[in-house]
């Protein structure tokens, strides 16, 4: 049986976070979920080697934001898969955001988000074989 990819999910809005996570979990993901940037930044950099990808919110009424949580994880995994959400952001998309990422404006279908990310994970290069020894 294959192990579900753990994607972070960073949304302050519960009942967003609620209806995104189910919309992964039922797309197979396995989701880590929490409702800042300092907690995504924090879990990035614990878990950067568990984790598949993540999705984050921009907005979060704080210093920290969506775009350095993106910032975060291209300077831990160069190629991480980032998908940004957003009300009222999307057009800071080009300029903050980090390169070959996805912004989806809210609202959209849950089924945009699955689909974006499943595009950015089957886009990532494959490991190297193991060598055998």
């Amino acid at each position: 049986m294959q192990q579900s990819l753990l994607i972070l999910l960073a949304e302050d809005d519960a009942l967003i976070a609620m209806t995104l996570q189910d919309a992964l979990e039922e797309a197979s993901f396995a989701v880590h979920l929490v409702s800042n940037a300092e907690e995504a930044i924090r879990a990035l950099e614990r878990r950067h080697t568990e984790l598949s990808g993540v999705i984050t919110d921009i907005n979060f009424g704080r210093e920290l934001d969506g775009w350095a949580i993106g910032q975060r994880a291209r300077e831990l995994v160069p190629q991480f898969p980032v998908v940004y959400i957003s009300g009222d952001s999307a057009h800071e998309h080009t300029a903050k955001g980090v390169p070959e990422s996805i912004m989806l404006q809210k609202p959209f279908a849950a089924a945009q988000m699955v689909t974006g990310l499943s595009t950015l994970l089957n886009a990532m290069p494959l490991p190297p074989p193991e060598q055998p020894s």
